[in-house]
């Protein structure tokens, strides 16, 4: 009976130390795992609640609740002009919805100026900033950027024309234009199938348009994509003609200057002999 007891006591230290030891196992991976989460937490700091659409829009569609959804997005990534609550994107006292600016796809955030205010329609109106103007821009094939210019993108606008000394220039007159409008369309989500414009519409300040209708009016213009609007906004001249685009220094003229002719005749007055000037005749 005593040997019975024993082996029943020694078994149920046994399985009381493999409990123990499995508990310190269990234990310790828990740790580990809450010290890995909070060095993941740490890193990637707050998270905090969005807005973003569940299915892809095009300009001038409507928005609706139905076609937004909220998920967690990193506050130190976080854009500029986003939605967390659903009353600023959607008030209660709105009876017309948002319309799309910019085409947006499957969990992008909403963004304001992606969108317009409720009851205001996808207008040019809607896509100008305040004090700014439309302004549209005459292109084709080769002055459009073979029609890879889309609305959102930043374009340099290079003019060429005459100088007073009738040589032909070419010079950079604006930099970092929004283009808010263009008269082309995209056959799917390539830009490969896109077709060409013939006019793009950018934002402007009203003394950028009227340097533009000059221009227009006086020479050709031709648009350059840029990705940094504020690439070349530092005033730097950018003018190339053809003397400095083929390495051709001006040489200064000089020009020989013939010494004025001087007659003169002689009389002696008393003992000395003057030379008097007088007109030349030949």
């Amino acid at each position: 009976m005593r040997m019975i007891f024993g082996l029943v006591l020694v078994a149920g230290m046994a399985l009381a130390g493999f409990a123990v030891y499995m508990a310190q196992g269990y234990i310790n991976q828990t740790e580990s795992a809450l010290k890995q989460e909070q060095a993941f937490r740490q890193k990637v700091g707050e998270l905090v609640q969005v807005f973003v659409v569940n299915k892809p829009l095009k300009y001038g569609d409507p928005l609706t609740p139905e076609d937004v959804q909220t998920i967690y997005w990193q506050k130190s990534a976080l854009p500029e002009g986003t939605f967390s609550e659903q009353t600023a994107l959607f008030p209660e006292n709105a009876d017309k919805p948002r319309f799309v600016l910019r085409p947006m796809e499957t969990y992008e955030p909403i963004l304001t100026v992606k969108v317009t205010e409720p009851g205001q329609p996808a207008g040019l109106t809607g896509a100008l900033n305040e004090g700014m103007s439309a302004f549209a821009i005459k292109v084709d094939a080769t002055s459009g950027v073979s029609g890879f210019v889309y609305p959102g993108n930043y374009v340099d606008v290079y003019w060429t024309g005459s100088d007073q000394n009738n040589q032909e220039l070419t010079r950079l007159i604006e930099s970092g234009l929004n283009v808010i409008a263009i008269d082309q369309t995209a056959a799917g989500a390539t830009t490969g199938g896109a077709v060409v414009a013939q006019t793009v519409t950018v934002q402007a300040t009203r003394e950028q348009v009227a340097r533009l209708a000059q221009a227009q009016a006086t020479g050709r213009l031709a648009l350059s994509l840029v990705g940094n609007p504020t690439d070349g906004a530092d005033g730097t001249l950018v003018e190339v003609n053809a003397n400095s685009l083929l390495g051709i220094t001006a040489q200064e003229e000089v020009v020989e200057v013939e010494a004025a002719r001087v007659c003169t005749i002689r009389n002696r007055k008393g003992g000395e002999l003057v030379e008097i000037p007088i007109p030349c005749t030949n």
